[in-house]
């Protein structure tokens, strides 16, 4: 069984900083993307950024220059350094990663999420 744990999430003030982890664990023969998404209150789950194996990444426009994603593919571990945060960033953040484990094919597999809340 393949999972993703992901933690660093909590409350913090406006202006400042998080960092999210998230760890994948099981029968793992390769990953491919990983990255963070995030669903806020009403709203339908969106990109924050994600990182291919090859170190390609890709941010949502309201992101840019503000948060970071990166990767330590011998930890299987992915991290979002959140920087300047804004109320509008208070969300739970899920990780995702497409993973090839053992016996099985390619899926994309999701964490069970981190709450991330900004207060003004």
């Amino acid at each position: 069984q393949v999972q993703l744990v992901e933690s660093g999430g909590g409350l913090v003030q406006a202006g400042g900083s998080l960092r999210l982890s998230c760890a994948a664990s099981g029968n793992i023969v390769r990953i491919n993307t990983m990255g963070w998404y995030r669903q806020a209150p009403g709203k339908e789950r969106e990109l924050v950024a994600i990182m291919t194996s090859g170190d390609s990444t890709n941010y949502a426009n309201s992101m840019k220059g503000r948060f970071t994603i990166s990767r330590d593919n011998a930890k299987n571990t992915v991290y979002l350094q959140m920087n300047s945060l804004k109320p509008e960033d208070t969300a739970v953040y899920y990780c995702n990663a497409e993973i090839l484990a053992l016996g099985s094919y390619w899926r994309n597999y999701w964490g069970q999420g981190t709450r991330v809340t900004v207060s003004s």
